[in-house]
This record gives C-alpha cells, structure tokens and sequence, in this order.
C-alpha cells in the first residue's frame, strides 16, 4: 500500500494534481458507458442507480475504519446491483412500466440513505451528495485509475454485441447473442460506473455526469463509433472544466460545477449541431420553404406560358401578379429570388421576367409532378378529379426523379391529366430547355 501511495504521489506531481486525473478517469468511463446509455434510451436507469448507492455509501462509512475506499465502493455497488435487481424484479412480477418502477426504486433507496445517515450522523457522508475532487486520496485515485482500465477493456471487448444490444434486441437473438447475460453485464458495468463517478460530482448529479455528455454527441454524429469517442472527449472536457472552474472560488464544489459545465456544453450542441442542431433544423425549414416559394412561383410562370401557347419565354409581372393574385411589390420581390438562383432574368426595367434554361427545366419538373400526381390519385386511388389538387400541391415539391418515373410507367406514360391538361414529358422538357438555352446565348 505505501508503494501505491508513493506511485499515487509521483503521477500526482507529473500530472498536477491527483484530482486532474480522476476528473479524466470519470470523464472516460461515464463518456464510454453513457454512448450506450443514451442509445439505449435507459437514462433513467442510471438516475435510479445513482440514487440507489447512496445507502451503500453510508454502510460504507460506517463498516470501515478512517474511510477505507475500497469498502465504500463495494457497499456502494452492492446498493446500486441490488437496485437494478429490484427494478427488474418489479417489472417482470408486476403489470408496471419501467419508469414506474425505476420512481419507487429511485425514490425509496434514496430515502433509506438519507434517513440511515441523519440518525448515524457519519462524517464525510455529504461529501458524496454533491462531490468533492479535492478529497481524492492516492487510494481513491488507484480506484478510479483500475476501474476505468477495467470498463474500459470490457467495453472494448464487448463493443459489437452491445451495439447490436442497443439497436436491436431481437436482431441480436437472432445472431446468438447471449442477451440475458449482456444484458445483466451491462446494467452492471452501469452500477460500477455510478460508483466510480460518485465522488468526483455525487450521487445526485452523477446521471448528468453519465448522460449529458453522451446526448451531446448523439446531437452531433449518427454514427456510433464516431458517438462513442465524442462522448469520451466531452465527458473529459466536461470533468476538466467544471473542476478548472470550481477551483476559481471556494464555495465551489466540483459536482454542480462539472454538472453545469456539461450542461453549458450540451447547450451549444443543442443550438449549434451540424444536422441536428436548432439553428440547423431552422435554417434547413428556412431552406425548404423559400425552394418551395420559388418553385410555385416558377410553376405560375409555366402556366402562364402554357396558356399563350409557348410563344414567348416570359411573361409581364403584371400578369404574374394577377395569376397569384398577390401585390406587384410581392412578386418583384418573388422575381429577384428567381434571379438570384439563376432561374430567371428581368427584362431592363424589371417589367417581365424570363426562365432561364435551368429554370425552365425545374417549372417543367414541378408542373409534371403535379398532374403526374394528381393522375395517379385519381387513377390509383379512385380520388375523385376535384379532390386531388391540394395534395399535388404538397407533394409536388418533394418527388424524386426516380419516384417520377415509377410513376409515368405505372400509368403507361400519359400525355394528359384529369383535367385535360397536358403533362410536360422529359422529351418536351429537354427540347424546350435547349431552345431557352439558345436564347440566352443570344439574347431575348
């Protein structure tokens, strides 16, 4: 034991302080554990848990002589394992949900630690609530260090399986997948984790600990592996962060700290992810709506020169304006969009706008999806002909190319819709588009 102490207080000095790397250690095994945690959608679990250890801590304190680690740990993890068994117990034996069951487990074990140290009144006790990094002993610091090596390597080594586990249950039957053994497994290398991470942001905040920095990277990839080393890089950051900051005062305690450090983390994620983010989702609607804007515009614009025949290649915003009905200010304002999207070109005083080739293409695209459509549903589906404009309307925008052909061979490639008009072909399309596009070069 003094040859650890000793190693302990030689990595302490090449790392700086023996809570710097305990922060790490915590930040890599609840980022490890809480990828599948989080893809597993049993965060509550690891709540529970963590609510559960905390009669095992007390027991702990009061079963070992000057706060032996290793005892506490065990009394903590026996508590935790003994939570999950309860939970599965009630579920299986009981007509309630999981959720119901992780509340009273949650609850009632909690309360049982609470009410056990108000009566023993042990010192050291609340430090484990809340956190405390500055309190990692060499001991404390060769636990987290052999528990995290621990997890690690199973982590590793059962890394196919339990993604398997995570996505599919039944699919890893399937394979032979022993999921009755895996299952317990990890549910037990969850409790182990809780443990390991109590002391350094307590038992109440040790979930946030465990799930923040995951649900981060699940914002920010949809690929597993990729998940699971953001998860571990987060977590460490988050761990590193809120201990740098919880040093800055000394009415700062590590836990709540790191917890809110998470939590700042997860926020930019939140708002700023690439693909899932709010501001993503905002700017990909904002997207959507103006291409869809544009493309009704382009669809009025066809129709207006379908009705002249096709004799010119644009049309006065005037007579756009009263096919909208909608203000001339409005569809000027609809003509520089087409404009800058190189669909279109004013002529010299902004008075008509002309189709580029381009976009001659797309309001070709658009009307044709939109009578192909309104065809199929009268046809396929015994729509009635008055009844399918609305839908065409919305689905217009979204066909794919191939969805377009399927479509045109499932009704024998029709030339006309319900309503008599006629459907553009991709024969049509092409020629007009090269006849624009000769136009263009040469000038309108």
């Amino acid at each position: 034991m003094e040859l650890l102490s000793n190693i302990g207080f030689y990595l302490a000095l090449s790392l700086g302080q023996k809570a710097v790397v305990a922060a790490i250690c915590v930040g890599i095994v609840c980022g490890l554990l809480g990828c599948f945690v989080v893809v597993r959608r049993v965060a509550l679990v690891g709540d529970a848990i963590s609510h559960a250890v905390f009669p095992g801590v007390v027991a702990g304190f009061m079963w070992s002589d000057e706060r032996n680690p290793w005892v506490i740990f065990l009394c903590a993890l026996v508590a935790g394992l003994l939570g999950v068994i309860m939970v599965r117990a009630i579920v299986s034996s009981t007509k309630l949900k999981t959720d119901a069951a992780l509340g009273v487990v949650l609850a009632s074990f909690f309360a049982v630690g609470v009410f056990w140290n108000s009566t023993l009144e042990l010192a050291g006790v609340d430090g484990f609530l809340f956190g405390d990094l500055t309190t990692i002993s060499d001991e404390d610091l060769w636990l987290i260090l052999g528990s995290t090596f621990m997890v690690s390597v199973l982590i590793y080594i059962f890394f196919r399986p339990f993604r398997v586990l995570s996505f599919d249950e039944g699919f890893a039957v399937g394979l032979g997948y022993p999921v009755r053994f895996l299952n317990g497994l990890f549910f037990g290398l969850l409790a182990f984790t809780v443990v390991v991470a109590m002391q350094a942001v307590g038992v109440i905040l040790v979930s946030a600990m465990l799930i923040t920095p995951a649900a981060t990277a699940y914002l920010l990839t949809d690929r597993i592996q990729r998940m699971l080393g953001l998860s571990v890089l987060l977590g460490v950051v988050t761990a590193l962060g809120g201990w740098w900051i919880a040093n800055l005062d000394v009415r700062f305690q590590s836990g709540p700290m790191i917890t809110l450090f998470g939590a700042l983390i997860f926020s930019f994620g939140y708002f700023l992810a690439p693909r899932h983010g709010v501001m993503a989702k905002f700017l990909r609607h904002a997207g959507r709506k103006s291409r869809v804007h544009r493309e009704n515009t382009l669809k009025s614009i066809y129709r207006i020169i379908e009705s002249d025949g096709f004799k010119s290649g644009g049309v006065g915003v005037t007579q756009l304006a009263e096919m909208r009905k909608i203000s001339f200010e409005e569809v000027a304002k609809d003509g520089r969009d087409l404009v800058r999207s190189g669909e279109a070109t004013w002529e010299e005083g902004e008075t008509a706008i002309y189709l580029t080739s381009s976009g001659w293409r797309r309001a070709a695209e658009i009307v044709r999806n939109h009578r192909l459509w309104e065809l199929y549903l009268t046809d396929q589906a015994d729509y009635a002909a008055d009844h399918v404009h609305e839908d065409a309307e919305k689905i217009e925008h979204v066909l794919g190319a191939d969805t377009v052909r399927k479509l045109e061979r499932d009704l024998n490639f029709p030339q006309f819709d319900p309503h008599g008009k006629p459907i553009p072909s991709l024969e049509a399309t092409l020629q007009m588009e090269q006849a624009v596009g000769k136009q263009e070069e040469t000038g309108y």
